[in-house]
């Protein structure tokens, strides 16, 4: 019913920039909180930046200052925008979003929120 399609990794120098976007499709009602996570090799996913539907944002501490994280509502869609990228920064990165959907069975209306993950998208920065 919902899908989060990723684009926008790939193979970056150190030093050099990348941006990141994540469509959401499907039967949404509603999108509540969006956030990319990382998942590096022998590691455990974790948490890169996050965002709200009022646009608060917070970040894991690695990328203060060099990631942001911002969504277009109107799209569905949010993004990462990842400057002076480091070989630490290499990952298999997901979108994240919390997603409310409507469904109508006989004559109701049936909210659902739910949580979706894209298929992630590897970024890959060389030294």
């Amino acid at each position: 019913q919902v899908q989060l399609v990723e684009s926008g990794g790939g193979l970056v120098q150190a030093g050099g920039s990348l941006r990141l976007s994540c469509a959401a499709s499907g039967s949404i009602f509603s999108i509540n909180a969006m956030g990319w996570y990382r998942q590096a090799p022998g590691k455990h996913r974790e948490l890169v930046a996050a965002i709200t539907s009022g646009s608060t944002t917070n970040y894991e501490d690695s990328v203060k200052g060099r990631f942001t994280i911002s969504r277009d509502n109107a799209k569905n869609t949010v993004y990462l925008q990842m400057n002076s990228l480091k070989p630490e920064d290499t990952a298999v990165y997901y979108c994240n979003a919390r997603i409310t959907t409507r469904q109508t069975v006989g004559v109701m209306d049936v909210l659902r929120q739910n949580e979706y993950w894209g298929q992630g998208t590897q970024v890959t920065v060389s030294s």
